[in-house]
């Protein structure tokens, strides 16, 4: 048993009979004679559903145990991703609906860890922020004096999200997974946007 208190995200817990994982979960002290209430967010592992749910203070909750293997990605198709274990070559399909915002930021061999319970997969671990190449938006440009201004572009994975001008197509940006939102320019990613930008400059 796991007080709510302590719910953190990526836990797996049992709640009327269906199990959930916690998806956001953020605990609110309560007045003088009011005790405090977790406000959580979960997924039902069986149907991919979302709900949100409201603990009282030290409320006890079933904690589930998840059996986890890293895999490697293969490929997807509109109903599920496909995953196969590097030590027996068995493949496993894992519904769509249990991989949240991280089915967008899927890559062909990829190795991920899949998520068991009763030896059913239940859900995929991404990290909370990934690598991926633009191949499509504007020409890098100087938006001098507003840096607020930013463009749309495409990743290599299909997935849409918004640039800084200065990104060009090609070049390698880091994005959080659950938002979508670019975060900076990879590490080692060819500085295109900076070296037109330097040019134009001269």
């Amino acid at each position: 048993m796991l007080s709510a208190n302590d719910l953190r995200p990526g836990m797996a817990i049992r709640l009327e009979g269906a199990p959930f994982r916690v998806v956001e979960a953020e605990y609110h002290h309560g007045g003088a004679k009011m005790g405090g209430v977790t406000h959580a967010r979960l997924r039902n592992l069986e149907t991919g559903t979302q709900r949100e749910w409201r603990f009282r203070a030290g409320e006890l909750v079933v904690e589930l145990a998840l059996d986890r293997e890293p895999m490697q990605f293969l490929y997807r198709d509109e109903n599920a991703a496909y995953f196969m274990n590097p030590r027996t070559f068995d493949q496993v399909p894992v519904d769509i609906g249990m991989l949240g915002k991280g089915a967008d930021y899927l890559t062909e061999g990829t190795v991920l860890t899949v998520e068991f319970l009763d030896g059913r997969p239940v859900g995929v671990v991404f990290p909370d922020i990934v690598e991926a190449t633009v191949t499509e938006t504007a020409p890098p440009a100087h938006t001098q004096g507003n840096d607020n201004v930013w463009k749309p572009a495409v990743l290599e994975n299909g997935a849409r999200i918004r640039v800084p001008p200065f990104i060009a197509p090609g070049e390698r940006v880091r994005v959080e997974v659950e938002t979508g939102r670019y975060v900076e320019r990879a590490h080692g990613a060819q500085a295109h946007g900076e070296r037109a930008h330097a040019e134009r400059e001269r």
